[in-house]
C-alpha cells in the first residue's frame, strides 16, 4: 500500500523543493521584468514618446556602405536590420573558419618536436592572446588604410588588387551551374559521412576494415565538378580593372571588413590553439605508444586514436570561443563596419525607440549564440566515443 501524499512529505522531498524554488525564481524574474517594462512604457507615454515595433515599417533614410543585399535609404528599418544581421553573420562565419583552421595548425605546432616551430607557435599565442582585441582590430584597420591607393595597388597577375580601398578579387560570373555544384558538394559530404558511418559500423560488427578515404575524397571533390560540367561548365570571370581612380569589377572586401576579419580570427585562433593543445595532451601517453607499437602511421595515429578522444575535450571550450567571436563582432563599430551594433545605434538615433532597438539587438545575439551552441552540441554528441 502506497503511503499517503501529504504537504509535509512533499516539503521534505528534495526534488519537489528544487522544482518549487525554480518556479518561484522564474515567477519573480518574469514579474520584475513585466513591472519594469510597464513602468517604462507608462513613463514614455507621459512624455509623448511612441512605443512598439511599428517603426520597423518606417523609411530608414540612411545608407549602409556594405551589404549582401540591395539597400537604399528609402527602404525600411526592418530591411536595415536584415542587412546588419547578414553583415554580422558574414564576418563571423568567415572568422570562425579562419580561427579554427589557424588555431588548429598553431595548436599542433605548439607540440612540435622542432624547437623553432614550437617557439614560434608559443610566441604567436602569447602576443595575440595578451593584446586587447580592440587594439588589434584598430591596428589592422590602420595597416590596411596605409596601403597604396588604387592606382598603385598591389596586384597578383591582375586577378587580385590590394589597396587602401580593400581587397578586390576576380569572381565567377553568376551562373546556375554554380548553384548545382554547391548542392552537389553538400550531397557529396552527406554521402561521404554516411559511407564512413556504415564502414565503421561494419568494422565494429565484423572486425573487417574497408579503406574508403580515397573513395570519399573523390566523391567530395568529383561530384561538384560533375554537376558543374553538366550545368554547362561556365568559366567566365568578372576580372577587376582600374577605371579612373578606383578598381571596378570582381568582388570587393572593404578595409573595415578585412580589419575586423583579421582582428577576430587571429585573436580567437590563439585561444583555439591552446584548446587544441590541451585536447591533444589529454590523450594518455600509453595509448599513443600502443598505437605506434602496432604500426600505426602519424596520420592514422591522429585520425584513429588522438582526435576521437581529443575532440571530447576540444569541442565544449571551442563552442564558447565561437560564441565570443560572434559577440565580439560588435567591435566593428570602432572602425565603421556596418554590423548589427553599428546599424542599431543609427536606428536608435533616427527612430527614438531605444528600448525596442536594444531588445531586437539582444534577441538577435542570443539567437545566434544559442544556434551555435545547439549545432556544436549536436556535433559534440556525434564525436563522443560510444562505449559498449
Amino acid at each position: 500500500m502506497r503511503p499517503r501524499l501529504t504537504l509535509d512529505g512533499l516539503w521534505h522531498n528534495l526534488g519537489f523543493r528544487g522544482l518549487l524554488y525554480q518556479a518561484v525564481v522564474i515567477v519573480l524574474v518574469i514579474g520584475t521584468a513585466a513591472y519594469m517594462v510597464g513602468n517604462a512604457q507608462e513613463a514614455m507615454q507621459k512624455r509623448g514618446i511612441a512605443t512598439g515595433f511599428g517603426f520597423l515599417d518606417a523609411e530608414a533614410a540612411f545608407a549602409i556602405g556594405e551589404s549582401l543585399i540591395d539597400f537604399r535609404p528609402s527602404d525600411t528599418f526592418l530591411r536595415a536590420y536584415v542587412v546588419a544581421v547578414l553583415n554580422t553573420l558574414k564576418v563571423s562565419a568567415l572568422s570562425v573558419v579562419g580561427a579554427t583552421v589557424l588555431g588548429g595548425l598553431i595548436g599542433v605546432a605548439r607540440l612540435s618536436s622542432n624547437w623553432l616551430i614550437a617557439r614560434f607557435a608559443s610566441l604567436y599565442i602569447e602576443v595575440f592572446r595578451n593584446t586587447p582585441q580592440l587594439v588589434q582590430i584598430i591596428f589592422w584597420y590602420t595597416l590596411v588604410t596605409l596601403l597604396p591607393h588604387p592606382r598603385q595597388a598591389l596586384s597578383l597577375h591582375d586577378w587580385a588588387f590590394l589597396s587602401n580601398r580593400g581587397l578586390v578579387l576576380a569572381w565567377p560570373v553568376a551562373h546556375g551551374a554554380y548553384v548545382w555544384a554547391a548542392f552537389a558538394a553538400v550531397a557529396a559530404c552527406v554521402a561521404a559521412y554516411g559511407i564512413a558511418r556504415w564502414v565503421d559500423h561494419r568494422r565494429r560488427r565484423t572486425g573487417q576494415a574497408i579503406p574508403v578515404f580515397w573513395l570519399n575524397a573523390g566523391l567530395v571533390a568529383g561530384l561538384p565538378v560533375v554537376a558543374w560540367l553538366i550545368g554547362g561548365a561556365p568559366n567566365e570571370f568578372d576580372v577587376p580593372k582600374l577605371q579612373g581612380f578606383n578598381i571596378v569589377g570582381g568582388v570587393t572586401m572593404s578595409p573595415e571588413f578585412l580589419a575586423l576579419l583579421l582582428g577576430l580570427s587571429l585573436y580567437i585562433a590563439a585561444f583555439i590553439a591552446e584548446i587544441v593543445r590541451s585536447g591533444i595532451q589529454s590523450v594518455s601517453r600509453g595509448q599513443i605508444e600502443a598505437a605506434k607499437a602496432v604500426g600505426l602511421g602519424r596520420v592514422d595515429l591522429y585520425l584513429k586514436v588522438i582526435l576521437p578522444q581529443a575532440l571530447r575535450v576540444i569541442v565544449p571550450p571551442a563552442t564558447a570561443q565561437y560564441v565570443s567571436l560572434t559577440k565580439n563582432s560588435s567591435l566593428g563599430v570602432a572602425i565603421g563596419y556596418p554590423e548589427l551594433f553599428s546599424v542599431n545605434n543609427t536606428i536608435v538615433t533616427l527612430s527614438g525607440h531605444t528600448i525596442e532597438c536594444i531588445g531586437i539587438m539582444m534577441a538577435v545575439y542570443l539567437s545566434i549564440a544559442f544556434s551555435i551552441a545547439a549545432v556544436m552540441n549536436v556535433y559534440n554528441k556525434a564525436v563522443q566515443i560510444k562505449e559498449r
